[in-house]
This record gives structure tokens, sequence and C-alpha cells, in this order.
């Protein structure tokens, strides 16, 4: 199948086939392309069309939307610090008092199967609102819980308020960016997600010498200074795309051919040229379905999460990297405490900065940027075609780095190695998961583009399910069988299992895809309203 022209058919595939041939053309003629190759989403040429924007403006709201991002994880192991104040407050064992870890993640996996649907109909901007007064009102909860049961119920409602920053964060970033675009953009908010879980430590070392307390008020004022940015500098950016296409189109009817985006402009209409309200002419706090396009009913994101199983590359890459790769985040995170149990809580909290510095390396170096360009080097010799299957090639060194990293780092712990041996490892480990979490993010949405949505609904649940379920077994498991060997094993699953699936996908990648066809169902903004 030809990549460029895939997204022309398959648009809306439930409406008849005037319809169908209508919207391919709307978008097949004058077709917008950049350095020969056809971009995705297609540009109007209305101003108010998020993909127009400024770039201060675009990065502005991607800045919004990693902080978002960064809170979905800050929140979830800033309190490992304070593991021990934990055990005492509320006489834990350590193992229970991993599970306060474990809890926030199950909020974050089922939040995005709640919010998906819903910022498809009312839009973007409410719901990361409603999620961040969600998620300050119970952080204040966690604060003041008096009990065991009710901290663990105010952790679980922080990580489903917060977990709008997963799915409808990438939705966000497909709004504003082009294709060519996605990996660093994609990289930077997988950036927010990794560094978020490594700077939550680090802040709540410095805070528990405080009390373990403040540690969840300065979380309240995080959300609170978030629900301030989202409210002044957050506009809707789902917008009506298919429908303002025909109504305002970037290259006219009259003209042929293809036109590159970087000679034409992006503006040349103005806003009046179509009444539909739209992104910034919405209401102040749009309570209504926004305009121009059929939406989902909302439980669809539920049965569209069930139906993604059928399309074998997401299900295959998804599931590949969150269990034999993803989750051993979790048992670096919760066992630390542990392994340096010697030190103080503040000490413990500034042995994460060798994991934050590998994420923010990592990105920097070698991450969305560098996958951006070996997909278009590869396209060029492709004959401009891109595949989704050129992303995978930084995995094969990130998940080297993460399997040497975790089994240096059980050893240093084992033998009782200087603190900067552990450092060393855990930098490499964690840029390892940087890497491989931006490729397979952006590999599964260069997949399914229109259904980019659906297709991070299916990442983001198990992703965090695979955060909830590591925190119940890593203890028992170091327990039994040591460092050495608990972390060798993990670092063995990485190289030995989670790889030679990449390798599968990049081989039969494209087969199953075409074996799988399309799905029946596109994201709104690609599908006129009746």
């Amino acid at each position: 199948m030809d990549e460029k022209k895939a997204d022309v058919p398959s648009l809306a595939p439930h409406l008849g086939r005037n319809e169908q041939e209508k919207q391919a053309q709307v978008i097949g003629e004058g077709a917008i392309v950049r350095d020969g190759m056809r971009v995705h989403p297609q540009p109007t040429s209305d101003p108010l069309d998020p993909l127009n924007w400024s770039s201060l403006r675009k990065h502005s709201i991607l800045f919004i939307v990693c902080f978002d991002y960064w809170m979905f994880t800050y929140i979830t192991t800033t309190t490992v610090p304070s593991f021990a104040d934990l055990q005492e407050q509320y006489a834990l064992s350590y193992a229970q008092v991993n599970w306060t870890v474990a809890i926030p993640a199950l909020g974050l996996a089922v939040g995005p199967l709640l919010w998906s649907s819903l910022a498809d109909i009312y839009g973007r901007r409410l719901i990361f609102i409603t999620g961040t007064l969600m998620a300050f009102g119970a952080t204040i909860g966690a604060a003041k819980a008096p009990a065991y049961g009710g901290y663990m119920a105010a952790r679980f409602f922080q990580g489903l308020g917060v977990s709008p920053g997963a799915t409808v964060g990438l939705a966000v970033i497909n709004d504003m960016f082009f294709d060519h675009e996605r990996g660093q953009k994609v990289g930077l908010w997988v950036l927010a997600i990794d560094s978020g879980l490594l700077v939550g430590p680090i802040f709540g070392g410095f805070l528990n010498v405080v009390s373990a307390a403040w540690i969840q008020w300065f979380a309240a004022i995080l959300f609170g200074l978030l629900l301030m940015l989202q409210i002044a500098f957050m506009p809707e950016t789902l917008y009506p795309r298919n429908r303002m296409l025909a109504d305002a189109p970037m290259a006219s009817y009259n003209d042929e051919g293809l036109f590159d985006i970087e000679k034409i402009g992006r503006q040349r209409s103005k806003a009046s040229v179509s009444n539909l309200p739209r992104t910034k002419t919405l209401p102040f706090i749009n309570a209504k379905p926004v305009p121009g396009m059929r939406h989902p009913k909302p439980w669809d994101s539920i049965l569209r999460f069930a139906m993604t199983f059928k399309f074998l590359a997401v299900a295959v890459a998804v599931l590949g990297y969150c269990f034999m790769w993803y989750w051993w985040v979790l048992s670096v995170i919760t066992m630390l405490p542990a392994a340096y149990l010697n030190y103080s809580p503040l000490i413990q909290g500034l042995l994460f900065i060798g994991l934050l510095l590998g994420t923010l390396l990592a990105e920097v170096l070698i991450g969305g940027r560098l996958s951006d360009v070996i997909v278009a080097r590869l396209a060029r010799k492709n004959g401009g075609v891109r595949m989704p299957e050129m992303r995978l090639w930084l995995a094969y060194p990130a998940g080297l780095l993460t399997a040497i990293g975790l089994i240096v780092w059980g050893i240093s712990v084992d033998k009782g190695y200087h603190w900067m041996v552990g450092q060393v490892a855990l930098f490499l480990f964690a840029a390892g998961i940087q890497v491989g979490n931006t490729v397979i993010c952006s590999y599964i949405v260069d997949a399914y583009p229109l259904q980019s949505m659906s297709v991070i609904t299916f990442y983001a649940v198990f992703l965090n399910l695979s955060a909830f379920l590591n925190p119940f077994f890593i203890a028992p498991w170091q327990a039994s069988s040591g460092w050495t060997w608990c972390f060798a094993a993990q670092g063995i699953i990485v190289f030995f299992g989670a790889l030679p699936v990449i390798a599968a996908l990049q081989k039969f990648g494209p087969t199953i895809r075409n074996k799988t066809g399309q799905a029946s169902w596109v994201n709104p903004e690609f599908d006129i309203g009746q």
C-alpha cells in the first residue's frame, strides 16, 4: 500500500461511497507536501487551524501539556523518599508502602478509558481543566488523610485526575503539529512522563525534611499553577479538519498537483471564511460538543480499546514494550530506598539524579529529533514513502542500554560498590527507557494516524497497568532472588525478549498492518458530522 495515500480512502469508512469520494477529493486535490512528501494532517488556510498558529503559541500549549504529563508521574513517585515515614504513620510493611505508588498508577490506567471519548466530544481544554481540578482536590485529601484507606483513595483520584495528560495530551500534539515533527514533539512529551518519575523522588527528598504531608501540599501548589496556565493560555485545539478542508482548503480546487507548505504559506484566508465556531472562537468554558464533526459516544473509548487488539502491530508493540521493558522502571524506583537503606530520605532522593540525567541527555542526543531525521532519510531512499517501521531502528541501542543498566545496578547494590557505579548504571537504564518510550509512541501513531486517540489510549492503559502491577511483586522477588539475579533477569528479559519483538515488528509490521486492514472509525476531526 502507498503510505502517502493511505489516509485518503480511510477517512470515514462508515460513510457512503459518495461521501467518501467527496472527502477524498477535498484532501486529494492540491495536496500539501514538504520536501516532496505529503504532510499529515493536511492544513487548511484557516488562521484558527491549530496547524497555522504561531510557533510561540503552539509551544506554549505544548509546555502546558508536558507540564500536565509531568505531573502525571510526579505525583506517583514523589512519596518514595518518605516511605519510612509512611510506614511509621500508617503501620505498614514495605510491600504495603510500595502499593502507595501502585494505586495512583491504577488511576492513570483507568483514566484514559474515561477521558478519551469525552475529549473527542467536548474538546481537550474542558477535560484538562476538569481533570486538574479533580487532582488538586485529591492532593489536598492525601495531605490531610488520617488513615491508610483514605490516603489510598486520594492517591487513586490523583492519578485519575491527572490522566488526561496521557491520551488527551498526545491528541493536542497531533492537533498542532505535522507528522514530520512528530518524533521531536512526542519525544518532549515522553520526556515529561519519564522526568516526572525521577524528579518526584528528588523533590520528595527535600520536602520530606519538612514533613511527609508537605510532599502533598507542594503537589497541590503545582496543580494550582497548572490550573491557572490551562485556564489562561490553553485554547481548544480540537478542530473540525475535514469540514474546514472543504470550506478553506490550503490549495483551491483550481490548483493542480502538489504544493510545498514552505512556499505557499499557511494563512491565505480570514477567520470569517466559515461561521462555524472552532478553537479560539468557542466559549471560554465549552460545555457543548465541538461542532463540525461526528462525535463518538462516551463509552466508545472502551469499545475501541477492546477493538484495538485486532490491530496486531499496535498490540504487539505496546504489550511487548510495557511488560518486557518499561515496567522495570518501577522496579528501580520502588526498590531504590531499600537498596540504599543507610542513607537519609534526602540523600535517597538525590540518588535519582543519575536517572534524570540519563533521561534528559537521551532526549537531547538520541531522542525524537534523531528519530525524525532517520525517518526522513529512509523515506527519501524509499521513494518519498514514510513507513512506520522506520521509527523502530532506535529501539535496538535503547534496549541494550536498558539491559546493561539493570544488570550493572543490581550487581553494584549486591556487592556494595561505590554509589557512583550505581549512578552510571541508572544513567544508562534511564537513557534506554526514554528512547524506547519515544520510539513506541511514535510508531503506533505513525501506523494509525487517523486513530491516534484510540492507539494512545491502548498504550496509556497498559503502560500504567504495568506500573500498577510491578510494585506488588518486585519486593518479594528481590527478597527471594537477591539483588544481582533479580535485576539481571530483568535486563535479560529486555534484551532477549523485548528486542526480538521489535525486530519481528520491523520485518513483518507492513504485512501485519495490510492484513488487519483499516479501523472502522477515525478521530472526530477527520470525520464530518451529519
